[in-house]
């Protein structure tokens, strides 16, 4: 006969039976918090994160077409006025942008220029850490943004709303909390729970919780409302499997990344940030044809994304940001690519029609060391997306006021 640690074990086994899921906590400690409101609440806001890891080039993502300086510090390199996609007199798009120079002509994208923070380093770790724990460089938290926001929101009654993050082998700093670390997912797969047993039997008395091999009063309450919980989160679940979409998603790792995105959304999962990265802009060398292919990635995927969520109804539901640790240095170096630099560009796609230019263009005359000044705090776009979208409040978050800006 079991004993009740060998039920509750096997019961939280048939949850983690699927391997490609990686947990800050078993399934029914994630999920089943996240689905045990009695809604899921389908008006709630939802951000979705992009990380463009490596260090995006700014410069050659948002062209300044008419500053002189650009061309003159990259004979090589630069995006030429004839081909970007200009947005007004000042700057442009990198061609592979079309999908963005749609969204910017239907007055849903807004752009961040001169984003950063103070003593940048052009380290990889280091800048990444500081983004994802909005802490100041001379301290080292070990919870990131998202999780404290998360471990916020845990404090609500009956507000049991959690994240994602898609595509990834485990949590990055950001999205670790002290209290809530939501999972890793890599694919559809990974939200199958087939293997509970007889889940159909019902959740008011299973088979494989009776008295006789659960005679421990709260471990049969834990076990039974974990079942509840569970087969909730099944059934809800299953609307994934139902998803159907017009939009011929691009068959790359964003695009897939962000067609999961969407069947979670549109299934009324309680999710409310996601968090997914595309790799790949460390462009030390012959930087144009790879920095190329990764902004068509990006583009063509986010169309499709938003096309698509736009089709289901939901487009007014969700904020799309882009981040990276830094940009690159105004000069291209001997390799046509760039190095390790300091402020760069930041994307919302917002649904409020108040995209548009914010922030002020750092001058590529006035360096600091060969590198762009920032101008506007990136813990200002997060005050932005939690004040202004997620409505949670950021000062606690963030460690003190950032003036938030108005795209959302």
């Amino acid at each position: 006969m079991p004993t009740i640690s060998q039920t509750r074990r096997q019961f939280l086994q048939a949850l983690g039976a699927t391997g490609a899921v990686s947990l800050g906590g078993t399934l029914p400690g994630l999920w089943s918090r996240c689905l045990a409101a009695e809604t899921t609440a389908p008006n709630d806001r939802i951000l979705v994160l992009i990380q463009l890891a490596g260090g995006n080039d700014g410069l050659n993502t948002v062209i300044p077409i008419s500053d002189d300086a650009y061309y003159k510090a990259r004979p090589g390199i630069a995006i030429g006025r004839g081909a970007a996609l200009e947005l007004n007199d000042r700057v442009g798009l990198h061609p592979s942008l079309g999908g963005f120079r749609k969204l910017w002509d239907a007055g849903r994208l807004a752009i961040v220029e001169g984003v950063g923070f103070p003593e940048p380093n052009r380290s990889h770790f280091r800048s990444m850490d500081i983004w994802h724990s909005a802490a100041p460089d001379d301290q080292y938290p070990e919870t990131g943004w998202i999780g404290r926001s998360l471990d916020q929101i845990s404090q609500r009654l009956h507000d049991a709303r959690e994240a994602a993050c898609i595509g990834m082998d485990k949590q990055p700093l950001a999205c670790i909390g002290e209290k809530v670390t939501p999972p890793t997912i890599q694919r559809l797969e990974d939200f199958r729970l087939n293997h509970l047993p007889n889940r159909n039997r019902g959740v008011d008395s299973p088979h494989w919780v009776t008295a006789s091999n659960a005679p421990a009063e709260g471990e049969l309450a834990f076990l039974r409302r974990s079942a509840v919980a569970t087969v909730t989160s099944a059934q809800r679940l299953e609307n994934l499997s139902d998803y159907r979409s017009e939009m011929n998603y691009p068959s790359t790792g964003l695009g897939r990344k962000l067609r999961l995105v969407a069947q979670m959304i549109a299934a009324e999962l309680p999710t409310r940030i996601f968090f997914v990265s595309l790799e790949g802009f460390d462009t030390h060398s012959q930087q144009q044809p790879g920095h190329a292919a990764l902004l068509t990635e990006l583009s063509n995927a986010m169309q499709a994304f938003v096309g698509d969520l736009d089709e289901q109804g939901l487009g007014e539901r969700v904020l799309v940001t882009t981040f990276s640790e830094f940009g690159r240095r105004v000069a291209e170096n001997g390799s046509l690519g760039t190095d390790h630099g300091a402020a760069s560009v930041l994307f919302a796609v917002t649904p409020t029609g108040k995209g548009g230019l914010y922030g002020k263009p750092p001058s590529l005359t006035d360096l600091d060391d060969g590198d762009p000044k920032f101008t506007t705090d990136f813990r200002r776009v997060y005050a932005t997306v939690l004040d202004r979208w997620l409505q949670i409040p950021s000062s606690p978050i963030l460690g003190a006021d950032y003036q938030p800006l108005s795209f959302a």
